[in-house]
């Protein structure tokens, strides 16, 4: 059953450690949160001044009331908030680079559906920024609110009109604050600084899919004063959010309780950024004690390597946005409409079935009978380049994007120390496999079900699309997921 108690305790370093980096007071007004220059130089750091490089951030509450619905677990009632364990927030960080902004921003959120992050955008360009030079991501935490469309609030959690209508409610004053962040920091403060990037490790993750690929790095790209204070600090790591299990409090998991720690630590401001965990899950009971300790490890590990400076870096010096079509593995013929027809009736008159099987075949019926399915999923991929020696590439892919494309493109264009690889960018409206993945029986994150070949399972019921992701099963196999979206990432990175 669902723990609602507030966590409280150790942080997760036993012997009570705490890394020599200097307290600084942060200024704070309204949404915006501006790092001061008080105290200056109080930490050495061998990385020049790097001219036009200056920074400002911020960060908004978005903490719903007590009563509205939670995110992440698949159920047949949606899970209603007694309140919060610790606050959500969306958290924003522009480098500004030869006087250009470069904006990102994270959210306490399980993911933005298209609609949401089209509308964000559009807004946030609205504002004098270039489209490119702008990210939004989320932090998929599991104990988040639910949002529109992503996954279906009707087939994950079985939610009525009138519940929707209050996740289509929330979802617009979310956009409305996170524009309104951006704004304001954009018209914030800025402050001079240098960047320095490193990457140490973690070793909680696992693959749940059974594969080899398990994520252990953490990249940090730290902001300091011209003297070598930090400023801010810019982490991540690649393991899904879920250390707490399913509550009835809203909480940011392991990645907002260790953003919390770093800022108590250091007084630097901080923002986490999630790698690709589309198939990597914690080692270790859910519980709010293990979402603390893991939570208290990263931040160790970060307020650790935030003593010595790192690479020096400059920048973005480039940027780059793009979408994709990934094909879905579905037809529109009359005779495959016939069978998913039929295969749907079986699943909708199996009483065995979970809920979300069922609710996700009376969507695609009446889908069916509109002839309104979709055949593809476009997907947003984005790059920025910071420049150093050598360059550090920051490569941002839409989507639950499962370890096996870090992996890939880490060996083809670069080691960790040259590539930051994150997902959860800008849009999450499925997982996205490799074709290792789409081989593997009955897995969730490939969306296959393997007693109906041609309708949707796993993961893909509850993101609410008639099949899975198309692969390329044979040489001779038209093009399938994993190589338009490996065509696509390496034509960013080329362009930023």
């Amino acid at each position: 059953m669902p723990n609602d108690h507030v966590p409280t305790g150790n942080p997760g370093d036993a012997k009570g450690r705490r890394p020599a980096v200097s307290r600084r007071r942060l200024l704070t007004g309204g949404s915006l949160v501006a790092a001061s220059l008080l105290g200056q130089g109080l930490v050495s750091s061998s990385a020049p001044a790097a001219a036009g490089t200056e920074l400002s951030v911020g960060k908004v509450d978005i903490t719903p009331a007590a009563g509205t619905y939670l995110a992440g677990y698949v159920a047949d009632a949606p899970r209603r908030s007694a309140g919060a364990a610790a606050a959500l927030f969306a958290r924003c960080t522009i480098w500004w680079y030869a006087g250009e902004p470069h904006v990102l921003v994270s959210a306490d959120v399980l993911g933005f559906a298209r609609g949401l992050h089209r509308s964000i955008r559009s807004q946030v360009v609205g504002l004098g920024l270039t489209s490119e030079n702008f990210a939004l991501t989320a932090t998929h935490t599991h104990n988040g609110p639910v949002l529109s469309d992503k996954p279906d609030p009707f087939i994950a959690y079985g939610m009525d009109a009138d519940q929707q209508a209050q996740v289509h409610a929330y979802s617009d004053r979310l956009a409305a604050q996170i524009v309104r962040l951006v704004r304001d920091t954009l018209r914030g403060p800025q402050v001079t600084c240098t960047l320095d990037y490193q990457v140490v490790a973690q070793h909680f993750s696992y693959n749940r899919e059974g594969l080899s690929h398990v994520e252990s790095d953490v990249p940090i790209l730290t902001a300091r004063t011209p003297g070598g204070e930090p400023l801010a600090v810019l982490f991540g790591y690649g393991c899904h959010p879920v250390t707490a299990g399913p509550q009835t409090m809203f909480d940011p998991d392991y990645p907002g309780y260790a953003v919390s720690r770093i800022e108590e630590t250091t007084g630097a401001f901080a923002q986490f950024l999630l790698g690709p965990a589309g198939d990597q899950d914690p080692i270790g009971a859910r519980s709010w004690d293990q979402r603390s300790r893991r939570g208290g490890e990263i931040a160790q590990a970060v307020t650790d390597a935030m003593t010595r400076p790192g690479r020096s870096v400059v920048g973005p010096t480039a940027t780059h946005y793009r979408e994709v079509d990934l094909p879905l593995d579905v037809t529109l013929t009359e005779d495959n409409l016939r069978q998913m027809s039929v295969a749907h009736t079986t699943r909708l008159t199996n009483a065995g079935l979970r809920g979300n099987y069922r609710r996700h075949a009376q969507q695609m019926m009446t889908q069916a009978e509109t002839g309104t399915f979709a055949t593809s999923i476009p997907l947003p991929v984005q790059s920025w380049r910071f420049t150093g020696s050598p360059d550090l590439r920051v490569l941002l892919a839409g989507g639950e994007i499962v370890s096996g494309y870090a992996v890939d493109f880490r060996e083809r264009y670069g080691t960790s120390s040259q590539l930051l690889f994150a997902g959860y960018a800008n849009e999450v409206p499925a997982y996205v496999p490799t074709d290792e993945v789409l081989r593997k029986p009955s897995t969730y994150a490939g969306g296959i079900d393997h007693d109906l070949p041609g309708i949707a399972g796993g993961s893909m019921t509850v993101y609410g699309w008639p099949g899975h992701l198309r692969g390329k099963p044979t040489t001779e196999s038209p093009d399938g997921v994993e190589q338009i979206l490996s065509a696509a990432l390496a034509a960013a990175l080329k362009a930023a």
